[in-house]
């Protein structure tokens, strides 16, 4: 039966407990527990490593997802341009009139709607349309003449306050970033690649090919009235 001995102050193993065993031997408590100890420096920094790596690695998720958000916010920006554009231009395609106009100097117009094949850059097409709001009640006409052009990269939108004999008025910015712009005409079942013209006849439908930066090529189709008034 193994026994627990306390030695004496006076004696050498002062406020130490041991344990008889097998053989009278004696186990020293005190020494068993010296040998639960904690972590050792070379763990911390261990440790401390994998910490700094985690995060590391979670400041890096960060700055891709929000680098993504802005890519995202940018690129939706552009096609909410893009839609208003093709909005303006849908517009007035749809209600295309076969209408010669007068310019400032008072000559007449020898087509009701002009068009190019490129914009190389200059005018893209011309058109009178119909229309044309009117909530003050001005005593001018409900139809419009209305120019398309491309200036350096830019798609322009130019009107006349009066339908004949005015200037244009400023041009309006439609969008941006546009590379190249070519347009085809559809009449009498054939598309063509420039508009022959024509004092009484307007297309019967315009595909438009844009390249846009942000959003790239784009071809778009605008049903046109083709016919008399």
């Amino acid at each position: 039966m193994p026994r627990l001995e306390a030695r004496g102050p006076g004696s050498e193993a002062c406020g130490r407990f041991a344990v008889a065993g097998r053989g009278d031997g004696l186990i020293d408590v005190r020494s068993m527990g010296s040998r639960e100890r904690g972590f050792t420096l070379v763990e911390m920094l261990v440790a401390l490593a994998v910490f700094a790596l985690l995060g590391a690695a979670g400041v890096a998720v960060l700055a891709h997802a929000a680098d993504n958000q802005g890519l995202l916010r940018e690129r939706m920006q552009r096609i909410g341009e893009f839609q208003r554009a093709r909005a303006v231009l849908r517009a007035d395609l749809s209600q295309a009139a076969p209408r010669p106009t007068r310019n400032a100097a008072g000559h007449p117009a020898v087509q009701a709607f002009s068009g190019s094949a490129e914009a190389a850059p200059g005018l893209l097409f011309a058109l009178t349309r119909r229309g044309w709001s009117n909530p003050e009640r001005a005593p001018r006409a409900s139809l419009q003449y209305v120019e398309y052009r491309l200036v350096d990269d830019r798609l322009e939108r130019a009107a006349r306050p009066a339908l004949d004999g005015a200037v244009l008025g400023a041009p309006q910015l439609l969008l941006r970033g546009v590379r190249s712009a070519r347009a085809h005409y559809r009449y009498r079942g054939e598309w063509m690649d420039g508009w022959p013209g024509g004092a009484d006849r307007v297309p019967e439908a315009l595909q438009l090919d844009l390249r846009v930066d942000g959003i790239g090529e784009v071809r778009q189709l605008f049903l046109m009235p083709g016919q008399p008034l």
